[in-house]
Parts: structure tokens; sequence; C-alpha cells
């Protein structure tokens, strides 16, 4: 039985959830299928402009992995990654994944106990040894995001999502309130936010009752901003958090 995504009123008195982790691609169906191979996603579109498939941990959160055509690839080094669950058997999921699509990858990481390997459109991934605090992610371990302030981030995306913190797993990790699925770690930047599109972001979903204006005050209160980009009229708004990393908030399903 799959739970539904916990609602934030139920801790907070606000109804948001995390809904979507959004990819940039070139071609989606090739990167939409490689991610939901490996995650064991189920597919929920598939038309020329995107892609997406289903994440959906048992009594956790449920996760749409979705696949936007962009003309051409990003040059700036993304800010959000996902780690992959290795566990006991890491040798044996890195040549799964080799076999899917993926490439090594050199990113300067040297002795390290994980595995950093590019998706087929060069986006970096993780695949991560044994650790006591994956046992309940499921195939994504971890959601790594960049950050300025941790601590402050931290409580900029718990407020946003609900997610919770989890102590102990440094620098600051949230997750889901049911204690399954991935952490969500906001982890000290090496070097400030460029001015391109992140290639990866998260997508936060208001429910039935939400006021979207009270949202963008409350985001804007807590070190967040709105961008206007010239996209023309969408039906989402997007924002940037304190540390400068996009991310959009979804109108509420009718």
């Amino acid at each position: 039985m799959v739970s539904l995504p916990v609602r934030v009123e139920d801790l907070y008195g606000r109804w948001m959830y995390l809904e979507n982790l959004v990819f940039d691609a070139v071609e989606p169906q090739r990167l939409g299928r490689f991610w939901e191979a490996v995650v064991g996603g189920e597919r929920l579109t598939d038309v020329p402009e995107g892609f997406e498939t289903r994440l959906a941990i048992e009594g956790g959160p449920v996760l749409d992995l979705c696949f936007q055509r962009v003309p051409e690839p990003s040059s700036e080094r993304p800010r959000l990654h996902l780690d992959l669950s290795g566990r006991s058997r890491q040798t044996h999921e890195v040549e799964r994944l080799l076999g899917l699509g993926a490439r090594h990858l050199d990113i300067g990481q040297h002795d390290v106990p994980w595995v950093v390997l590019a998706d087929p459109e060069g986006n970096p991934c993780c695949v991560m040894e044994d650790r006591a605090v994956y046992a309940e992610s499921g195939p994504i371990a971890a959601l790594p995001l960049d950050s300025a302030q941790p601590d402050r981030d931290a409580q900029f995306w718990s407020w946003l999502t609900g997610w919770t913190e989890v102590p102990g797993v440094a620098p600051r990790s949230l997750r889901h309130p049911s204690r399954r699925g991935p952490l969500l770690e906001l982890c000290h930047e090496s070097a400030p936010k460029g001015t391109a599109k992140n290639r990866l972001h998260l997508d936060v979903r208001l429910e039935p009752g939400d006021d979207p204006d009270g949202v963008a005050a409350g985001i804007a209160e807590r070190g967040g901003r709105e961008l206007h980009p010239e996209w023309g009229d969408l039906p989402w708004r997007l924002y940037a958090d304190p540390s400068g990393n996009d991310f959009c908030v979804l109108p509420a399903r009718h």
C-alpha cells in the first residue's frame, strides 16, 4: 500500500508538500527512462516534450521525477544531485548503472567510499556505501543541495516542505515526517551560485485552501525571493531559496 504525501497542514497549520524532482534534459525520454530504471519508477507521462516517473516509498513520501526538454545542456555545475543507495551491494549497483548508460566521473573526489557517476546527460550522481541512516531511504539515499548557510536553509526547507531534521547527520539534513525516503541534505557550497538556471530543481505543491500570496510572503520573510523570468504566463510560480537555488511552487490540484 502506497501512502499519500503527509500534508504540512497536519504539522504546521499549512498544506504544502514536496512533489517533484525536475531535470532539464536535451532528450527527456532517454534521460527519463534511464532514471526510471535506476529507481524502479512507475511511468506517468511519456510525450515529446517531457517524461515523468513516480517513486513511491512504502509508508513514506511519493516523489515524481520529471524531465523537461531544454534546447541545450547547462554548462554550470549542478547545485542539486542524487545520491543512490548502494548498501552492501554497492559494486553490483555501480555495474547496473553503467549497464543502463551511466559512466564514471572524476570531479576531484579522490579517495572516498562512494562512487561518482554521470547519467546519460552528464548529471553527476553518487552510489553510496552502506550507512545506517540510509536504511529507510529507498533507491535514492539523499538529495544533496548546495547551501551558503546550512542552518538557515534547513529551517527554510523544513518550513516549506514539512520535512523534519535528522539529528547527527552533518551538516544539516531533513527527511519526510514518516522518517522514510531520501534525505534532503543542505551541504556547504564550494562557490556562490552563478546566474544560470539550475539543471535540477525541486517543486512544492499547494493544496486546496492554500493562499499562494501568503506562501509567497512566507518565503520572502524567510530569506527567499520570487523570480520573474520572461517565460510567458505559467501556472506555477518560480522562487529562489535564501542561497539562490531555484524551486517552483505549483498550484493546488482541483
